[in-house]
């Protein structure tokens, strides 16, 4: 990977410059009367969350590449968020009315995260291997 150039970390700092301010923006509107965040606090907030993006755009890239494919869908991220239940169920209800609203329907067999939710059998999420015998030993 080549080294970023001027240009890259212009723009990184302008993304962080963003990201900063609405940060400041959304700790003043949420903080309670008597909560006075200070610069350093929301400085250490916008680190934490700008490394939280970069590795979650690194990991959506690395699946979608595993997948042979070059672009990201929803597949990616629904298997970026297979590890928080409540995120996950959450962001399937949105991919659900998304593809309702569009006339796509919310069916299980749209996409793997789909599938994963209806191997399920309606009885809680299952994780892990499959069930079967494996391979069978000589």
């Amino acid at each position: 990977m080549a080294p970023p150039t001027e240009e890259d970390l212009e723009r990184e700092e302008r993304l962080k410059s963003a990201l900063w301010y609405s940060i400041g923006q959304f700790v003043d509107e949420q903080g309670v009367d008597s909560f006075n965040a200070t610069p350093q606090f929301i400085g250490a907030l916008t680190e934490l969350v700008y490394t939280q993006i970069a590795n979650s755009a690194r990991d959506l890239e690395t699946f979608s590449h595993h997948a042979g494919r070059k672009v990201v869908n929803t597949d990616d991220v629904m298997l970026l968020t297979r590890r928080n239940e409540a995120l996950e169920t959450m962001l399937r209800g949105e991919l659900e009315g998304m593809r309702a609203r569009e006339g796509r329907g919310g069916g299980a067999g749209d996409t793997a995260a789909g599938a994963v939710a209806s191997a399920g059998g309606g009885g809680g999420k299952k994780r892990g291997r499959p069930p079967g015998k494996g391979k069978a030993k000589a």
